[in-house]
């Protein structure tokens, strides 16, 4: 097993490739992937951009402004290199019925039909806890056999007791999800707090190829 150099890794040397509004816009690809999914306001885009240190995501005061499946590739100097992948938000409230399904059906094809998806991210905010938008995603996640970590965000907005009684929570709802990657990651992407232990993950994730 080959160590990867997470500093270079996470260097700043990616770049957005290409949206896809429907799965039959995907392009084959060999790389490795992996991908952050999230209700609409949880933070994705501001966290793909902690992560490289790399303003190469949209973020918008407007929850669901990520509407596609949004690619990045990574040009980390090992093997290929390897993809990030922006997944539409999820519970987007003003968002139209038709326009929910679509999103639904793109990212459940995507999550099903990519073989190279190395490791799925489920984004939730702590300060509001497991909504039922996040209980539907996990519900269809477990039905269909997709493995994914949970990571929280905007952790900088609890206080310390706070966190640790949102974490405990949704750690004890995570038990009985079976598709669920034991342990989770804390992050802030205002802060840096706890971005530096996601590249860790997303790098062991690599090295286990």
């Amino acid at each position: 097993m080959k160590k990867i150099d997470i500093d270079k890794v996470f260097s700043g040397q990616v770049e957005f490739t290409y949206g896809a509004h429907n799965y039959s816009h995907v392009k084959e690809s060999i790389l490795p992937e992996v991908a952050l999914i999230g209700a609409s306001n949880v933070g994705k885009s501001s966290l793909v951009n902690s992560l490289f240190n790399n303003k190469i995501a949209i973020v918008s005061s407007v929850p669901g402004r990520t509407r596609q499946l949004n690619f990045f590739k990574v040009h980390d100097g090992f093997r290929n290199g390897f993809e990030v992948v922006d997944m539409p938000g999820y519970g987007f409230a003003k968002a139209q019925d038709k326009d929910k399904v679509h999103w639904q059906k793109t990212a459940l094809e995507y999550l099903m039909k990519r073989p190279n998806l190395k490791r799925l991210y489920l984004l939730i905010d702590p300060t509001k806890g497991i909504k039922k938008t996040d209980e539907d995603m996990v519900n269809m996640l477990n039905a269909t056999g997709v493995s994914f970590q949970i990571v929280l965000t905007k952790i900088d907005k609890l206080k310390i007791e706070d966190l640790e009684k949102a974490e405990k929570k949704i750690l004890s709802h995570s038990k009985k999800w079976p598709a669920c990657f034991p342990g989770l990651v804390k992050v802030s992407s205002l802060k840096g707090y706890g971005v530096r232990d996601l590249q860790k993950s997303i790098v062991t994730v690599l090295e286990n190829l």
